[in-house]
């Protein structure tokens, strides 16, 4: 493995132990010329992604693309940065047992939608606003009103 400081390729690992709830392993490792110690990760490679846009296109499957579209939904929201990336997580748990490989974007956001619900209203009903294109108020108060005959139901 090179080495970030010095750029040899010779380092030993020192330490090695699960991580990422047992999705990786994060090792300590040492340089051995220069003596920096730095820290990697190793994953199991996941098959690679396609998600079908509304036009047809294909494009690879992107964490930080539903990264975004959420951190966007919930800016100025109580929302810890801890929370969007279990979000982004559990969505893409979702995409991927689904097992296959293309999947389209209509159902990534269906994904995201069922979890944002859990964790901010107000992200949710934006997040609903540009994924469900409304085309007019009617449609935009129905799912304001389908949120909250949810929540009052999960409070009885």
């Amino acid at each position: 493995m090179e080495c970030p400081n010095c750029h040899e390729n010779s380092s030993r690992v020192i330490d090695s132990r699960p991580s990422d709830e047992n999705r990786a392993i994060r090792r300590r490792r040492e340089c051995e010329n220069c003596g920096y110690r730095f820290t990697t990760f190793e994953r199991v490679e996941k098959a690679p992604l396609l998600v079908i846009k509304n036009d047809g296109t294909r494009e690879p499957f992107s964490r930080e693309k539903i990264l975004h579209g959420v951190m966007a939904a919930g800016q100025k929201r109580p929302i810890s940065s801890a929370q969007f990336e279990q979000l982004v997580d559990q969505v893409e748990n979702d995409v991927r047992k689904q097992g296959v490989s293309e999947i389209s974007s209509k159902k990534i956001g269906e994904f995201v939608m069922h979890h944002l619900a859990d964790v901010d209203d107000v992200a949710y009903i934006r997040f609903a606003s540009i994924y469900r294109e409304f085309k007019d108020m009617s449609s935009f108060m129905k799912t304001m009103e389908d949120m909250m005959a949810k929540r009052e139901k999960g409070n009885n």
